[in-house]
């Protein structure tokens, strides 16, 4: 399957929405069925410089580009802290296990790494979602530690794992 990750667009904003409200893909990424497309739109005009939005992009059969995926990078602000960073990722329910998860996760961590040479990089998951998990483990992620009754998900609190990635040159010092 081919696709394309590039920045994210002015314009971009129905194309995240319709993932964040997907069945499928909201339950674990803290979306609702009733966000707006304006929320999205707001998100994408409101970034600053310690945001880093990605998307990946494909072709429908009629030739119209289908956004399948994004991922984020939120850098710290605060400047003591300013070294970490934290990761949210969403792929459309479609196109999961094709790949599009991990070309994303390579391409924002190029960046943590490589540009803005982030030492951590962090996230939450729900504890139940493996697939996730297992994508983040295979990119150096580890469980830190349990949030406990974390978000709601279909009715009932839910637990999530706090996972993080240090920087291969800091491992020595842990």
């Amino acid at each position: 399957m081919d696709f394309l990750i590039r920045p994210i667009e002015i314009g971009d904003g129905k194309g995240i929405n319709d993932l964040r409200r997907m069945p499928g893909v909201f339950e674990n990424i803290l979306g609702i069925p009733s966000e707006r497309v304006k929320r999205s739109e707001d998100f994408i005009m409101n970034m600053d410089s310690n945001h880093h939005q990605l998307v990946a992009v494909t072709k429908t059969q009629k030739g119209e580009d289908i956004i399948i995926g994004t991922v984020g990078l939120t850098v710290n602000p605060n400047p003591r802290t300013r070294h970490s960073g934290s990761i949210g990722i969403m792929i459309h329910k479609d196109y999961q296990n094709m790949g599009v998860g991990t070309a994303l996760m390579q391409a924002i961590i190029d960046i943590a790494d490589n540009w803005l040479m982030l030492i951590r990089v962090e996230l939450g998951v729900f504890e139940d979602n493996e697939r996730a998990i297992h994508l983040y483990e295979k990119f150096g992620f580890e469980k830190e530690g349990i949030k406990r009754l974390a978000a709601i998900r279909k009715g009932k609190y839910e637990n999530e794992y706090l996972m993080a990635r240090i920087a291969e040159s800091f491992q020595e010092s842990l």
